[in-house]
């Protein structure tokens, strides 16, 4: 079982940045792969980045790519999403998720576990 638990979420204008975090709780955190969603309202979850077991692999959704970046510390259970140049359309709940497997997905159903969700709104 594991339990996760985003912060960092906020309010920010256009262009600026945010860092969200995602803790997890468990002695096997090190064994999943990672991955960010995210949900505006009256739209469909969407894919923002995943990131393997050991950090080494990472991707993006298209929206994102070149602006976020995602990360890990296997030491302190923790994986992080920077988020630069902030758009109004980046405005959405973002929410943390644990797969059992060592490579990311794209996919939400692929994941095992997720988060409560963070706010993130983008002022223009």
């Amino acid at each position: 079982q594991v339990q996760l638990v985003e912060s960092g979420g906020g309010l920010v204008q256009a262009g600026g940045s945010l860092r969200l975090s995602c803790a997890a709780s468990g002695r096997t955190f090190s064994s999943y792969a990672m991955g960010w969603f995210r949900q505006a309202p009256g739209k469909e979850r969407e894919f923002v980045a995943a990131i393997g077991w050991t950090g080494a692999s990472t991707f993006y959704g298209d929206s994102v790519k070149g602006r976020f970046t995602i990360s890990r510390d296997n030491g302190k259970n923790t994986v992080y999403l920077q988020m630069n140049s902030l758009k109004p359309e980046d405005t959405a709940v973002y929410y943390c998720a644990a797969r059992n497997q060592r490579w990311g997905s794209k996919r939400w159903l692929d994941y095992d576990y997720w988060g409560q969700g963070t706010q993130v709104t983008v002022s223009s």
